[in-house]
């Protein structure tokens, strides 16, 4: 049997209808960029996370250019952050040409740990970068006291977050700004690149919208140099199809986590507890072995998936190598030598779930 890490085929059947009759408009319009779809699909997104705007853009990657940018961030701006995530976060800051300050995160949560973000502030700070990672919300009412206390913007990193809340706010609504990213795999996820910038503040929602579209808010007229980070008619279709969908896939990727958890009890790893209500929504199941790279190798050999997320820690990649000489980030350190994830979509079957954990039971000596 081969099981991948991520089904998108599976989920098609529930929306494609709605995929092709909306791209059927869309071509009858003549409306591509920026049009109906994705007006719609941002107010949607507003409602989803229960702010005031939602800014659609090119990626989650420009997402968080645009955010820290409208914010004023710039040269010489410190911006506290994780090492144990994408590049995509911190290649945000130093577009804008402010420094990221890399702290360590918790071993249980894999998140950013609020007392290395308030040791690491300086008269530099100007923000705070939590990622919630793998799809758990960060303690965000510790940085939002730390943020308040001290004066700081927070940016959320979103990317793979959506759908979770916590105390009753979503992800997104935590910050000065929520950045999203559709990439397909993402459990909102388009046929392409996409992107979206969640934000109560007016004006910085007014700044976002003209430096996603060349620095204009008037065609022709450019009141800033910007970018060109607009979306597209198509993935705002796929997106607002599949956006109905998202409440019952969250649900779906909680209760396959339950059921890796129930599997892999007992066994000699380290697996991720579902977190509070709705606080966790598993774009990725994550477990923890020191034999992790023999582990992978079995379910390899056993025709299945897995991924290390991720391998190398920021601080220790060549852009940032030689400005983080001497920093050790003990957790994050050694989370990059045990963490594996497993295949987790929505459309997971009990079936598959007992293939991937027999592997593994097998593997450490265990009846499958």
């Amino acid at each position: 049997m081969s099981i991948p890490m991520v089904d998108l085929r599976a989920e098609l059947p529930l929306v494609e209808g709605a995929i092709r009759a909306g791209i059927d408009e869309v071509l009858k319009s003549g409306a591509f960029i920026l049009g109906p779809n994705t007006l719609a699909l941002e107010r949607e997104i507003a409602a989803l996370c229960g702010t005031k705007h939602a800014v659609a853009c090119a990626s989650g990657t420009d997402a968080l250019h645009l955010a820290l940018r409208a914010l004023g961030i710039g040269p010489g701006d410190e911006v506290i952050t994780t090492a144990f995530t994408f590049i995509g976060t911190v290649e945000a800051v130093a577009y804008v040409g402010a420094i990221p300050v890399f702290v360590d995160v918790r071993a249980d949560t894999f998140n950013i740990d609020p007392a290395r973000v308030e040791a690491a502030i300086t008269p530099r700070t100007k923000a705070i970068l939590p990622v919630h990672l793998y799809g758990r919300v960060c303690d965000m009412a510790a940085l939002g006291d730390i943020a308040r206390r001290r004066r700081l913007a927070i940016v959320e990193d979103c990317a793979q977050s959506i759908g979770a809340a916590l105390g009753g706010r979503a992800c997104g609504a935590f910050g000065a700004a929520g950045c999203f990213s559709f990439y397909p795999s993402k459990n909102l996820g388009a046929f392409g690149d996409a992107g979206m910038v969640t934000t109560d503040d007016d004006a910085l929602a007014d700044a976002m919208r003209a430096l996603r579209n060349h620095g204009s808010r008037k065609q022709y007229h450019h009141d800033v140099i910007g970018y060109n980070s607009r979306l597209d008619e198509f993935q705002a279709v796929v997106l607002r199809a599949k956006l109905a969908h998202l409440a019952d896939f969250n649900r779906a990727r909680r209760a396959h986590a339950a059921g890796y958890g129930e599997r892999l009890r007992g066994l000699p790893v380290i697996t991720p507890d579902l977190g509070p209500e709705g606080g966790h929504v598993f774009h990725q199941y994550t477990l923890r072995t020191p034999r992790r790279d023999a582990l992978q190798a079995a379910l390899k050999a056993a025709g299945i998936a897995s991924a290390i997320y991720y391998p190398i820690p920021l601080h220790r990649q060549a852009p940032f190598r030689d400005a983080c000489a001497g920093l050790t980030l003990p957790v994050t350190e050694q989370l990059c030598t045990e963490v594996l994830s497993l295949p987790m979509y929505p459309r997971l079957t009990d079936a598959l779930l007992d293939e991937v954990c027999g592997v593994i039971r097998t593997f450490f000596g265990e009846p499958a």
